[in-house]
């Protein structure tokens, strides 16, 4: 009597074709991606792919790590705004920081991590692990930003949303200046649209110039419970279909939303309190994001957030758990998974029509106010 085959063994067999010259980014991970960590940023390339670029998801990324600086946001993040992959951003400032000096014309080099730090400060070279640039980057981009929070239109109280695509605005006018365009992620994001929030605006050094220029008189100020809330209202007008149904003659329907997380830190959790802050604070009725993605090297079992499992999530309602098989995590470099993920998702999916959600803020906030007027929580 033959043995019964066992049900652990239905996955796919091991027998990659041999790699050549001609092989393609999206052909080697769906045929070379076997095991391991391969394996999972395997799925994590299916997963952005094939389910979080659905029509009805709205996809939010989070980024920490120097990854602008790296030139990721050439690459990587600017192809995929420009794709429609990305609705809305959560970013470190000093990301947005660093993401200016390409904007505005400034070089940084590649360098060796094994160089004198001594000597460096000596030539007034400041060091990014490999990453070399000259001390009047910092002071120039510095300059930059001093220079244009002085106007009108920064005079007030405001999201880091408004603030960023205010900034973006003229990074993007500088850019046609110098001859150069897509070398800015906020110019980029300006252009399409596209929300950044920062989730500690004064952790980075665009943050202490606007510190700065405040004991100056200047009156410049973020507004965290709008950040707080208008990525709350970006969330729940996803999930209620406010934001995809829209096209189809007004007509609402159910939405996804799908969080992509590069790194962990704090702009980590400000994407994923969204759904704590509809469901425990707000009191309105809700399940957690659809699709969870996070490229990280943390591990889980030191109890810090950027380790922090999507299982875990769900106790807090920042994850639904009915859709925990469509959750992956990749313990690999974000330097590395980004670009194979980005080259894979332009392969195998088609453009997303921008959703230009920086535009229709106000539209969701109301839908937020409304949910939250009808809950016991108030």
């Amino acid at each position: 009597m033959a043995k019964k085959r066992s049900r652990f063994l239905q996955g796919r067999r091991i027998d990659p074709q041999p790699i050549t010259g001609e092989v393609t980014v999206a052909d080697l991970v769906d045929n070379a991606f076997m095991a391991y960590n391969a394996a999972r940023l395997r799925e994590a390339c299916m997963l952005f792919t094939e389910k979080m670029l659905g029509a009805d998801v709205t996809v939010g990324l989070s980024i920490t790590g120097a990854l602008t600086p790296a030139g990721l946001g050439i690459s990587s993040l600017i192809p995929l705004i420009q794709a429609g992959f990305v609705d809305w951003i959560i970013s470190t400032g000093a990301n947005l920081y660093h993401d200016t000096h390409f904007g505005i014309g400034l070089s940084l080099h590649q360098g060796h991590a094994g160089v004198s730090d001594v000597i460096l400060r000596e030539e007034e070279v400041v060091r990014i692990y490999d990453i070399f640039f000259d001390y009047s980057v910092l002071l120039d981009t510095d300059s930059f930003f001093r220079r244009i929070i002085e106007g009108k239109e920064f005079q007030k109280s405001m999201s880091s949303a408004e603030f960023h695509y205010l900034c973006g605005k003229y990074v993007r006018e500088r850019e046609r200046k110098l001859g150069i365009e897509n070398k800015s992620l906020l110019a980029v994001a300006y252009e399409y649209g596209v929300p950044i929030y920062t989730s500690s605006p004064g952790d980075s050094s665009i943050g202490m110039n606007v510190a700065a220029k405040a004991l100056q008189g200047n009156k410049l100020a973020f507004d965290p419970s709008l950040d707080v809330n208008e990525t709350a209202a970006i969330v729940l007008a996803g999930k209620r279909g406010a934001i995809h149904g829209r096209g189809d003659k007004g007509r609402k329907h159910g939405g996804k939303s799908a969080v992509f997380i590069l790194g962990g830190g704090s702009p980590k959790n400000f994407i994923l309190q969204t759904e704590p802050q509809i469901q425990e604070v707000l009191g309105i009725d809700e399940r957690g994001h659809d699709y969870f993605l996070q490229i990280t090297d943390a591990r889980p079992d030191t109890g810090g957030l950027s380790g922090a499992t999507p299982a875990e999530a769900v106790s807090w309602g920042k994850v639904d758990p009915d859709r925990l098989p469509d959750a992956v995590v990749c313990y690999i470099d974000s330097t590395v998974a980004l670009p194979v993920i980005t080259a894979y998702a332009l392969a195998r999916h088609e453009p997303r029509e921008p959703k230009r959600l920086y535009d229709r803020r106000g539209e969701f906030m109301e839908l937020l106010m409304s949910e939250y007027s009808k809950s016991k929580r108030r």
